[in-house]
């Protein structure tokens, strides 16, 4: 695109021994200024927290890594309870404990029997604490970035919410991978991408129901490069996408508009979070390129960031449960 601002983001900034293989879900803490993320294809799953300066962003010391019984994709923080993530692992929704590593398993939503067919993946928080998660369509995924034939049929990766109060609602279907949650800052529209059909969806919000409506196409990439994957939106709401297989993070308009790209050495870019003390740090989890083509010196498996001064990031909200 000519004319697009491109910045060099700059090298990892802490380096995982070993380096991750999927790096994923990364949340600030602000009460103690602490990241936490996941490496979802570790054998076996692991959580890492890892104690940052709020001003500076700068690691203190090492991070403490948990060993999980299951693969945990995203995690966030439940609201006044200290030390216990509401988490999506493989097959639905659990509680991780953020001292053991325990998962207590409290809706399994995909069947064992099913697990060679879906898998969950992203998720977030909405403002009213509920949680939503999307899907894998595992086999749709294995044809690769916009390759999906006919006769695949229409995908069966699903978006879910969960509330607080146990209720469990499929809210949309038809996704092959399904990604990047995240809300405008006034809490009107919810977007969604589809990493592996390389689309990002809005859909109109009612924040007090929690229901959405009104699913368009938001932004196109099949005819570009690049799987739309992690993502968070700054308080003007600029949408923040991390591009996995790009090198790269989008920064899109709310109007879909691309403002300019984030370039760091790293192929596989995966998710996104916002902290610090004036939220204007962006961390980055990222993973190998574990392609033949991959580059030597790919830094990808350990953690970035990026400081975005000037912008000031939307805080991840905590379950409500």
């Amino acid at each position: 695109m000519a004319g697009l601002e491109s910045i060099k983001g700059g090298d990892a900034w802490y380096k995982c021994d070993p380096p991750m293989i999927l790096g994923e879900g990364p949340i600030y803490r602000a009460s103690d200024s602490t990241l936490h993320w996941v490496d979802c294809l570790a054998n076996p799953p692991e959580l890492h927290i890892l104690k940052v300066d709020p001003v500076t962003g700068d690691a203190i010391g090492r991070a403490r890594i948990l060993h999980l019984s299951d693969s945990v994709t995203v995690q966030f923080f439940r609201k006044d309870k200290p030390g216990s993530y509401i988490c999506a692992y493989y097959q639905g929704v659990a509680f991780l404990d953020e001292e053991t590593g325990r998962l207590d398993v409290v809706k399994e939503i995909i069947p064992t029997e099913d697990r060679a067919k879906l898998r969950f993946n992203d998720g977030a928080v909405d403002a009213r604490g509920r949680f939503w998660l999307a899907e894998i369509d595992l086999k749709a995924m294995s044809y690769g970035p916009n390759k999906l034939p006919e006769s695949h049929g229409k995908p069966i990766g699903r978006l879910w919410r969960y509330d607080p109060d146990g209720t469990l609602s499929e809210m949309d279907n038809g996704f092959v991978c399904g990604n990047g949650l995240a809300w405008s800052p006034d809490n009107t529209t919810m977007y969604v991408n589809d990493s592996v059909s390389m689309q990002v969806f809005s859909y109109d919000f009612d924040v007090e129901t929690g229901a959405i409506s009104n699913k368009k196409l938001f932004i196109d990439r099949r005819d570009s490069f690049g799987e739309p994957d992690g993502m968070v939106v700054d308080t003007e709401g600029n949408l923040w996408i991390a591009v996995f297989d790009s090198n790269r993070v989008m920064v899109f308009s709310p109007e879909g508009r691309h403002l300019k790209d984030i370039v760091f050495p790293a192929r596989n870019m995966a998710c996104t979070t916002w902290g610090g003390k004036d939220s204007d740090i962006l961390f980055i989890a990222t993973g190998k390129d574990r392609k033949p083509t991959a580059k030597a010196d790919d830094q990808g498996g350990h953690m970035f960031r990026y400081y975005a001064k000037g912008t000031k990031g939307t805080t991840k909200f905590e379950f409500a449960g």
